[in-house]
């Protein structure tokens, strides 16, 4: 059974909560470098980018179009990667 595109969102909350908890500073993050902390970051925008670009290819693919949907969820997501992206430039 093909994912639906709540499940693929839901799969990325653990991203969302990790950059939102970065940026909070509520993120657990002592003896790590500032590089270190964004390279972590960066890895969890890169899954969420993934993510959000989710789409059949055609009529045949099952892959949930999570590109395509509107969803509360995936603002949360799309939210995320912008957070994430600021972070890191603004800690580089």
């Amino acid at each position: 059974m093909a994912q639906t595109v709540t499940e693929c969102l839901t799969s990325g909350t653990d991203s969302v909560n990790l950059i939102d908890g970065v940026k909070a500073g509520s993120w657990y993050v002592e003896g790590m470098t500032q590089a270190e902390i964004n390279d972590m970051v960066q890895r969890n925008v890169d899954h969420l980018e993934i993510i959000l670009e989710y789409a059949p290819v055609d009529s045949d693919d099952d892959t949930p179009d999570v590109k395509g949907a509107a969803s509360n969820l995936k603002t949360t997501h799309v939210a995320a990667v912008t957070t994430g992206k600021t972070y890191i430039t603004d800690n580089s």
